[in-house]
């Protein structure tokens, strides 16, 4: 099975390529440049480098959210455009289980951290057991008999405060693991709330990374869990700030009206 994978949810873009168990190629990059201007040409650049026919791809694996507004909604439009220009389903990958798979084989507590903005990370907690027998249908796993291990989705991905998820992490007290780019943005902000041990993964992978969402693609494409591309959606779990502004404006307006006062409109 080959996988085309994409990750545009957080500031790390990312395009990966995989058959059956092995990473053909994967290009990263995390530099100032937008995603709209980063993936289609990271895209080419891989296609040519290993002589990729698109037609040859069985499925599109895309980092489905939470994340960046923006960021997701490029990499949704990419995916949907593939999908349907190929005729190829898409596999819907939780951005936050795939920044934890990250960590394949920790057995410690892992919790990536999004930046969220407002005070608050979009998270999970993860870790990873020695499979007992095959998966039931249905669990909080990800993972096919092949594998030696399985990912336990102890907390699965929202969005919450970092006071929240201090209390989260210290309910479970397991020595803990922290990845993603909520880490240097909240990571003052938690420390004095933990009351268990902790470590912060190294740079070789503690961001996004395509590859990891191609393995979880491959999972569920295994499992049935496909979407159409015409029915796939990114999964925000938050409102956008503009969306935010405009449901506090709406009321304001009815705050103005219930007090007798008709607001001003602008032409």
């Amino acid at each position: 099975m080959k996988i085309l994978a994409l990750d545009t949810s957080g500031l790390v873009a990312g395009v990966a390529l995989a058959e059956d168990d092995t990473l053909i190629a994967e290009y990263t990059t995390d530099y100032k440049k937008t995603h709209s201007q980063t993936l289609l040409p990271m895209l080419d650049a891989l296609k040519k480098m290993v002589e990729l026919d698109l037609r040859t791809v069985d499925v599109i694996g895309v980092a489905a959210g939470p994340g960046s507004f923006t960021g997701l909604r490029i990499g949704a439009a990419t995916a949907k455009g593939l999908g349907l220009a190929l005729g190829v389903k898409l596999a819907a990958v939780p951005t936050v289980n795939a920044l934890a798979y990250n960590l394949y084989g920790c057995e410690k507590l892992i919790c990536p951290m999004m930046d969220a903005r407002r005070g608050q990370v979009y998270t999970g907690l993860y870790t990873f057991e020695m499979r007992s027998g095959a998966a039931e249908a249905g669990s909080e796993a990800a993972g096919t008999p092949e594998s030696p291990m399985e990912m336990r989705i102890l907390m699965k991905q929202c969005a919450m405060s970092v006071q929240r998820l201090a209390d989260e992490v210290n309910r479970l007290g397991r020595e803990t693991v922290f990845l993603g780019d909520g880490v240097p943005a909240c990571m003052e902000a938690l420390r004095p709330l933990l009351r268990v041990p902790y470590a912060l993964a190294p740079s070789s992978c503690n961001r996004q990374r395509a590859a990891a969402v191609a393995v979880l693609a491959g999972f569920m494409a295994k499992q049935g869990r496909l979407t159409e591309a015409d029915d796939f959606s990114p999964e925000y779990l938050r409102v956008s700030q503009a969306e935010r502004e405009r449901m506090e404006a709406d009321e304001a307006q009815r705050e103005l009206m219930r007090a007798g006062i008709t607001p001003h409109r602008k032409e």
